[in-house]
């Protein structure tokens, strides 16, 4: 038959699916690379146990004198347990014959976007489990909270480099602040405000690599009656990223439905490993 689809063609598209769902996912997720990964992929198991060690400090003996023993055994441990995430597509048969671009590649594309996405918000939905916080409901957030959270995550004696994941509209007011919302200035913007003014990218403040990204979330409705997102200032080891399966792509064929089904789907954990390690960024979610 003339218009049947043959396995040649049903391979095609499969093949550049999976390219393009798996270059996106490795491309289009911000958070996943500022936290600590964990590669449990052809491990037995869905858990992950990350040991938490005791910090040492140093002796000074003196000269002959002998340094004393130091116990260096593990305190406690974070489990991480991997949960399956997936995305199912149905491809018409008529959508592909009618459309005019690559519909394989755009559905990979999705797939690839819709499970970074997922990866992002479930990091970012550790946020407000810091119990360290800066800011507070209702104010912008400032150059000053910034410098709070390196000052505090410093204290922690917390190992850089520091990441900060802000809410587009928090990073706003940042943003604002440095460059003086175009006012006219008395004195010369700083090297971050020209880039913030020029670019549109806040950059680095205090030692912290600052990134925006819409997964931020928070309570829409506070005490102070405008909604509040909760951002936050981490260094690498506050939290884990566990990868149980790598995100894998499926297709089969529904013949009555005139279709094929296509699943994207990983496994995979997130857990808060070191609270000291990350400080939430609490401040204002409106324009």
């Amino acid at each position: 038959m003339a218009n049947e689809v043959t396995s040649a063609i049903s391979s095609a598209l499969y093949s550049n699916i999976v390219q393009a769902g798996l270059y996106t996912l490795q491309e289009a997720s911000i958070m996943r690379p500022l936290v600590r990964n964990y590669d449990m992929t052809g491990t037995p198991g869905l858990t992950a146990q990350v040991p938490i060690f005791p910090a040492l400090t140093a002796d000074e003996p003196g000269d002959g004198g002998d340094l004393s023993n130091k116990a260096f055994n593990v305190q406690t441990s974070k489990t991480i347990t991997a949960t399956e995430k997936g995305i199912l597509v149905t491809l018409t048969d008529l959508a592909t014959e009618t459309a005019s671009e690559d519909v394989a590649a755009a559905i990979g594309r999705q797939i690839g976007q819709g499970m970074a996405l997922k990866v992002d918000q479930d990091i970012a939905a550790l946020f407000t489990g810091f119990s360290n916080t800066v800011g507070s409901g209702g104010t912008d957030v400032s150059v000053d909270t910034m410098f709070q959270a390196a000052a505090k995550l410093r204290n922690n004696k917390a190992p850089g480099p520091y990441y900060c994941v802000l809410h587009p509209y928090q990073a706003y007011s940042l943003k604002k602040q440095l460059t003086n919302a175009g006012a006219t200035m008395s004195h010369n913007l700083s090297d971050v405000g020209n880039t913030a003014l020029a670019q549109g990218f806040v950059g680095m403040i205090a030692g912290i690599n600052i990134f925006e990204s819409t997964v931020i979330g928070g309570n829409s409705a506070s005490s102070t009656g405008t909604g509040n997102y909760y951002g936050a200032v981490f260094s690498q080891d506050a939290i884990g990223y566990m990868l149980k399966r790598n995100m894998r792509v499926e297709n089969q064929r529904d013949a009555s439905l005139r279709a094929t089904e296509i699943v994207g789907s990983m496994a995979y954990g997130v857990s808060e490993i070191f609270d000291q390690y990350g400080v939430a960024v609490i401040g204002n979610a409106t324009l």
